[in-house]
């Protein structure tokens, strides 16, 4: 009984089937893959993807927090689409594997939400 539950096409994803998605252009090239998710505690909506991009085997990385309304998933390519070039990527703001960005600073979030053009989840701008 419980299998036939699970079975069933539905809209509900689990966190960890999220990660290590991977992070295609509209085109299908791949860009990089879910890192992490980051959900706001008190609405419990997801806030922000982390984006693994570039380094070699997961060696040098940078982590890039994307406002989640950027990514749609793409049941084609089974990834999250993203319409960003490699040079937005470089520009974005980020952050190394070794060092976490702060997420306690709302004029470091700001700034990411005005970097992809996007209103904050928090109802900023």
């Amino acid at each position: 009984m419980a299998s036939d539950v699970m079975a069933k096409p539905h809209q509900l994803i689990a966190s960890d089937r999220v990660e290590g998605t991977a992070v295609r252009r509209p085109n299908g090239d791949m860009i990089g893959h879910v890192e992490r998710l980051m959900i706001d505690k008190v609405t419990g909506k997801v806030s922000y993807a982390i984006l693994s991009f570039g380094g070699f085997l997961g060696i040098g990385a940078n982590l890039i927090p994307l406002p989640w309304g950027r990514l749609r998933y793409n049941t084609k390519f089974e990834a999250y689409e993203l319409d960003v070039d490699d040079e937005e990527l470089k520009r974005a703001p980020s952050f190394r594997a070794d060092k976490d960005f702060d997420w306690g600073d709302r004029a470091k979030e700001a700034e990411l939400h005005r970097y992809y053009g996007m209103p904050p989840y928090w109802g900023g701008f």
